[in-house]
């Protein structure tokens, strides 16, 4: 059986540790910043700390910019993968997000005119992030463990709307500016205490669901949240995801392991090209669970049980 590459662009935030263990390859964008660099895309803080970039980023939310790998870029890439004998499994942030989708698939057909033996498959995530991230890595477990192309592809293709998403966006003024959330809802995250739940929506826009009123009421709804959502917990990959909150990565992780006990969890910073677009202030859990429902009406009445009882 021939070998595969898994590949997913540099959104995804699985940062080089995790992606090294499962083998996954990045395909790295650009960021700009405010003095007008431009700096290639890495997922590891190297020039900048993690404080330092999600500071100057609040003050200057507008002088950020991030950009995908363009189609050239994505060429070089897979064609590496497809010199050294390999085909390709491709995963790309939510198409209506971003355009790398669109970029990957004009790179892809360059690639099956030159050498039509290969197989190349591009998939839209419908998730970003983590969300993205997640599934590439469970992508390549499927690989690793011996699955085939055509059976790590449909279950990928059959499963992408069970990648969730549950925490809070503690800082929604952010992602209003940037135009990703509506100026209403980014109300609730500037009430004092007030933890703004959010859970992926079909196109893999983050939406607001509940809102808890403080730090320990946002815990446990998460918690409880995963508890209904979540399947087989114990055989599962999670991520746990912050922008710049860390500690409360690190209490989440806890209260997870001590609920669920997953396979393999890991607490993972959301790099430059992503937190440009969601700011400081995400902190969130990703895993495998029940069908999300196509206007979330099933998961706003399952928080809203929650969170009243809270």
């Amino acid at each position: 059986m021939k070998d595969f590459a898994v590949m997913v662009d540099v959104t995804c935030d699985v940062s080089e540790p995790i992606s090294s263990t499962y083998g996954v390859e990045v395909i790295h964008g650009h960021y700009s910043t405010p003095d007008g660099k431009e700096h290639p895309s890495v997922l590891e803080w190297k020039d900048i700390t993690r404080e330092e970039f999600y500071a100057e980023l609040k003050k200057n939310p507008n002088g950020f910019m991030s950009s995908p790998p363009n189609i050239d870029e994505c060429f070089l890439a897979f064609e590496k993968e497809v010199l050294s004998g390999k085909d390709v499994i491709c995963l790309s942030i939510s198409k209506a997000l971003s355009g790398t989708f669109d970029f990957m698939n004009k790179a892809a057909e360059r690639i099956r005119e030159k050498y039509p033996e290969s197989k190349i498959a591009i998939v839209d995530s419908m998730r970003f992030g983590p969300g993205a991230g997640l599934m590439s890595v469970y992508a390549a477990r499927m690989r690793n463990e011996g699955k085939s192309f055509e059976e790590t592809l449909e279950f990928i293709e059959t499963n992408k709307n069970r990648f969730h998403q549950m925490g809070w966006l503690d800082d929604l003024s952010f992602v209003a500016k940037k135009g990703r959330i509506s100026h209403a809802k980014a109300f609730f995250g500037q009430l004092v205490g007030v933890k703004p739940l959010g859970e992926f929506d079909y196109s893999g826009m983050t939406t607001v669901i509940g809102k808890a009123k403080g730090e320990k009421a946002a815990y446990n709804a998460i918690i409880s949240y995963i508890e209904k959502t979540i399947e087989n917990p114990s055989e599962q990959i999670i991520f746990i995801a912050n922008s710049n909150r860390r500690p409360f990565a690190e209490k989440l992780k806890a209260l997870i392991e001590e609920k669920f006990s997953p396979k393999e969890l890991y607490v993972n910073d959301v790099y430059p090209n992503c937190g440009i677009n969601v700011g400081p202030g995400l902190m969130a859990a990703y895993y495998i669970g029940k069908p999300i429902s196509e206007d979330l009406s099933e998961e706003k009445k399952l928080m809203d049980e929650i969170t009243s009882k809270n």
